[in-house]
């Protein structure tokens, strides 16, 4: 019903309309009693194959929601409801922010794609931290960091020490994010010696807590075979506890989109479909580069079972979803965990 009635109405509206039109009724209906019951008996499905337990966390299954959706933490309880293994929020700044300007997000419908250049709009780190303390759920939750597009890259590390200072009693793990492509400069922090600098000073802080929590890189897909060594040699050397592969793509070389069209709609980083192969082929390298000495999340293109499948396989040890859900719908969480829990039940291994 979704993808034949639903998405066609919602498609209507232009997309960070219908994000807001969605969070709204969301925020509505979910936390009615009556209708949160209903959507938890719809969408649940858990299997013991499914559960993991990664960097010294337990999942109950490997299925997560990206970053990106849920910025300021609003919706963490009724996502929960959806099925999700775990959801992660951010990214996360430490004031709020705007982001960039409006039209921001476009679809690409013949692509099964989307591509954004929002900018890390939210609200700060502070107004999340009010609602984290509020939630309900015991779902793992991951808190996405990043520095306001104001801070120069030199003074980018204070950044990420203040909300990891403010978020840690709050969530389960943290994603460092140098990798999106719509704050000016901020891939340059992916170079190696910036990252390493960040990554040491970000994991001093955290391991001076009582309770240290992991932390992981968010990383590009557009990153050469000798950056993704550097990646490998600095996670493996600063200790950090994994990698995300990958944030959204600035190359549109496969995309069937008229050139025009792209030209119209300019800057912005490219997710869903399009993404799907190169980020496994970055998840296949630094799974081999690294021996698997350290889990994966991968994320990108996943839009069925046999997606997160092949992710899983070529190294990850748990996946996300994003624009996979916006085009085929809430139900691909319960599709993908129930097409894993098939698999896993006639495997051997």
């Amino acid at each position: 019903m979704y993808k034949s009635i639903i998405k066609p109405i919602l498609f209507l509206q232009s997309p960070e309309k219908i994000h807001e039109i969605t969070f709204s009724w969301i925020r509505k209906t979910f936390g009615l009693p009556i209708i949160g019951w209903i959507i938890e008996r719809m969408y649940r499905f858990e299997n013991p194959s499914l559960e993991r337990e990664v960097f010294g966390i337990k999942f109950r299954n490997p299925v997560g929601l990206a970053a990106g959706f849920d910025k300021d933490a609003k919706v963490i309880d009724d996502m929960a409801k959806l099925g999700f293994g775990f959801i992660e929020i951010g990214t996360l700044t430490p004031k709020g922010q705007e982001g960039n300007a409006k039209p921001r997000l476009f679809r690409l419908p013949s692509d099964e794609g989307l591509i954004n250049r929002m900018g890390f709009n939210n609200g700060g780190v502070e107004k999340a931290v009010k609602r984290l303390k509020k939630r309900k759920s015991s779902i793992v939750i991951g808190g996405n960091i990043g520095k306001n597009k104001v801070t120069p890259n030199e003074d980018a590390v204070g950044d990420y020490l203040y909300c990891l200072e403010a978020l840690h009693a709050h969530v389960d793990y943290f994603v460092v994010n140098v990798s999106s492509p719509n704050t000016p400069n901020l891939r340059e922090l992916q170079e190696k010696e910036p990252l390493k600098k960040l990554l040491t000073e970000v994991k001093s802080a955290n391991d001076q807590k009582e309770n240290p929590k992991p932390i992981l890189l968010k990383i590009a897909p557009d990153l050469t075979n000798g950056q993704l060594d550097d990646i490998v040699e600095i996670v493996l050397e600063t200790g950090i506890d994994g990698l995300i592969a990958t944030n959204t793509t600035l190359n549109r070389s496969n995309l069937s989109t008229d050139r025009q069209q792209l030209e119209t709609i300019g800057a912005g980083g490219v997710s869903g479909r399009p993404l799907r192969e190169r980020s496994t082929e970055i998840i296949r390298y630094i799974s081999g580069k690294s021996g698997g000495k350290f889990p994966i999340i991968g994320v990108g293109g996943i839009f069925s079972p046999e997606d997160a499948l092949e992710k899983l396989q070529a190294g990850a040890s748990l996946v996300q979803i994003y624009t996979g859900m916006i085009y085929e719908g809430p139900c691909l969480v319960k599709k993908i965990k129930q097409g894993l829990s098939r698999f896993y039940q006639k495997s051997p291994n």
